[in-house]
């Protein structure tokens, strides 16, 4: 029978324990002779990635031992950290950053010395026994020197030889069938990848040294991503040029486009080796492609050019990796969790490999997103994705309405997708409503939509999510007495933004967010030092504007409660900046709490902090609005309050 409870009061079978007990990180799926791999991030064990292999028709297995994690810190956000070469993996072990070499049933040897060397984005060359990877120099007093370096796979004492250098950053190195050609991407501050990348492609010699090189795509106003080479050594990647990510190739010198068309076959390149299509033959491009929020899967004939939409049921596809027949991509729906899934082209029959998630959750208590469109300043449009509350055993008193929680996601050049988030619904089973915003800045929309953003962080991002959650209070589907905005990362700056510049929102959480930007533009990793000079403006020249858009220098113009979430060795945002935020906010009196984690850094891995984090966040929320929580929740010391 279904009871009446006022809307945050309500008992969910979604908990947290429920939440980090049954939930992991999962991604990378590869095809490995005749087995499929994936990587697992796993909370229950400290935040350890391991590389788990599952035979053809076999059994799933772990290959990484105990006591390694497959973990690069290359940009601070990593990816590309293992590498498959027939029976064996080369992998970046998190704990000292070393590459490891792991044959099929032996236990993994370091093949680089003890230094501060990161790798990350490797290509195998089995001609030559060598490695090809990004590697990040951290041995100098300046800012980390960023190369591309050709590793011995038997062990290399030097950590790498240099064969491309002389720009900031570099990724994807990619081999071509041959043996003859390396691809690779690079580009120089103040651009992150996402804004102007250069696409060059070398000559090697019989020694694996770089002899001739030419740059063949890219520019200051043209981002390139994911280059491969077809099985017949046809070069192939994807750029903006036209104002969205689409498919090109290079043949007889001539770039040409495989598929215009008003849809992002890219992503930005926050991760190293990410992956959004695969060559299942030379005939034909497996790929996914993000149009109005939602992905795609399709197959493109790279003769004909005809590209053929495969229905398999997801709402976001990334990931993408294919054999001959087969395909293997990471995925998700509104009412299925992040999965490794592999399908049979031929039949179009999938099957899901591994779930992030082994909770078994009752229709009756999930909330399905429901895509808005929303007006935003100077007749611009944004979008989001809208969860109201569901709980099959709870109704709500009639006349009230829910509160509403803003989520800010990160990056900001990110996106938020409609997958099923056992974190969203912790909140809307309780009879929390919550608005997923892909504000002005965000992927999927075209370049036009992400560059609303430059110049304007901290001003488009709030004013999106201001509007988004008014025009949710306007059509009555939400309490306008009762919104709450949270975010991490670069969602905590716009949260503290909101909270501090805007009226809307009585209460807010930012978790590892930045506060002063003046601070962060100092004292942040190599890979985002120079982001806010797009975002922002140039630093120092523009350094009254950074000090204008940072909530710690205006605190007097906040009025409602916040929560701050850190990690204590965070390297992109400081513990400092939370420090400060609180210090200030408790200083004037409003209602504070501060949770720092040791040993977190940016993003928590561990179950027992993304718990406490999940919980105390509630917690907080119920004491300032005055809604009993069903259940006991550890208490959090607010001070003010």
């Amino acid at each position: 029978m279904t009871r009446t409870a006022a809307y945050g009061s309500w008992k969910s079978p979604i908990t947290s324990d429920l939440i980090v007990a049954e939930t992991i990180g999962i991604g990378g799926p590869d095809f490995d002779r005749d087995g499929i791999t994936w990587r697992e991030l796993r909370p229950t064990e400290g935040g350890r990635v391991v590389l788990v292999r599952r035979a053809a028709g076999g059994p799933v297995s772990d290959l990484t031992p105990e006591g390694f994690s497959v973990r690069t810190r290359v940009h601070e956000y990593g990816g590309g950290a293992h590498l498959q070469a027939g029976e064996t993996l080369f992998f970046s072990n998190f704990s000292d950053q070393r590459l490891y070499r792991q044959d099929a049933g032996a236990a993994p040897l370091p093949i680089t010395p003890e230094a501060e060397l990161r790798y990350a984005d490797g290509a195998y060359d089995a001609r030559r026994g060598l490695l090809y990877y990004v590697r990040e120099d951290h041995r100098g007093p300046d800012e980390a020197v960023n190369t591309l370096v050709k590793v011995r796979c038997d062990g290399d004492d030097v950590g790498g030889k240099v064969i491309v250098e002389g720009n900031d950053f570099y990724s994807s190195p990619r081999l071509s069938p041959d043996g003859l050609r390396l691809a690779w991407l690079t580009w120089r501050h103040p651009n992150m990848p996402w804004d102007g990348t250069e696409l060059w492609v070398g000559v090697l010699d019989a020694a694996g040294w770089v002899m001739r090189k030419e740059c063949v795509a890219g520019g200051p106003g043209e981002s390139v991503f994911q280059p491969e080479w077809s099985p017949g050594g046809v070069l192939t990647f994807v750029s903006d040029r036209s104002g969205w990510w689409n498919l090109y190739r290079r043949r007889s010198g001539a770039v040409e486009p495989l598929c215009p068309m008003k849809a992002e076959f890219g992503e930005p390149q926050w991760n190293l080796g990410m992956s959004t299509y695969a060559y299942e033959s030379e005939q034909r491009i497996v790929c996914s492609y993000l149009r109005h929020g939602f992905s795609h899967l399709a197959v493109l004939d790279t003769e004909t050019l005809a590209l053929t939409e495969v229905p398999v049921g997801y709402s976001y596809i990334t990931g993408v990796r294919a054999a001959p027949g087969q395909v293997l991509f990471g995925a998700g729906s509104p009412a299925e969790p992040w999965s490794i899934v592999h399908l049979e082209l031929a039949t179009g029959r999938t099957e899901v490999l591994r779930r992030s998630s082994t909770v078994t959750i009752d229709p009756g208590y999930i909330s399905l997103p429901q895509e808005i469109e929303f007006p935003a300043e100077e007749g611009q449009a944004a979008y989001g994705f809208f969860y109201p509350p569901r709980n099959r055993d709870f109704a709500a008193p009639e006349g009230e309405r829910p509160p509403l929680l803003v989520m800010s996601h990160g990056g900001p050049t990110g996106a938020t997708a409609p997958v099923l988030d056992e974190q969203i619904q912790y909140w809307t089973s309780r009879g929390i409503a919550v608005v997923d915003v892909n504000y002005g800045g965000s992927t999927g929309y075209g370049r036009a939509y992400r560059e609303r953003l430059n110049g304007q962080w901290g001003v488009v991002d709030v004013d999106d999510c201001t509007n988004g959650a008014l025009f949710l209070a306007r059509r009555g589907d939400v309490d306008p007495q009762r919104l709450m905005i949270t975010g991490g990362s670069a969602g905590g700056f716009t949260t503290l933004c909101a909270l501090t510049f805007r009226d809307a929102f009585r209460a807010g959480a930012s978790h590892y967010g930045i506060g002063d930007l003046e601070t962060f533009a100092g004292d942040t990793h190599k890979f985002e030092s120079r982001y806010l000079d797009r975002l922002v403006g140039p630093f120092p020249e523009q350094i009254e504007l950074y000090r204008q858009r940072s909530a710690i220098r205006h605190t007097e113009r906040l009025s409602c409660p916040l929560i701050l979430f850190q990690g204590s060795d965070d390297k992109v945002v400081p513990p400092s900046q939370s420090r400060r935020m609180y210090e200030a906010v408790k200083a004037k009196g409003l209602p504070v709490a501060y949770l720092e984690f040791e040993g977190e850094q940016h993003g928590f891995r561990k179950a027992e902090n993304i718990k406490r984090a999940l919980d105390a966040e509630l917690y907080f929320y119920s004491r300032v609005f005055g809604f009993a929580l069903a259940e006991p929740v550890e208490p959090v010391e607010i001070a003010n309050l």
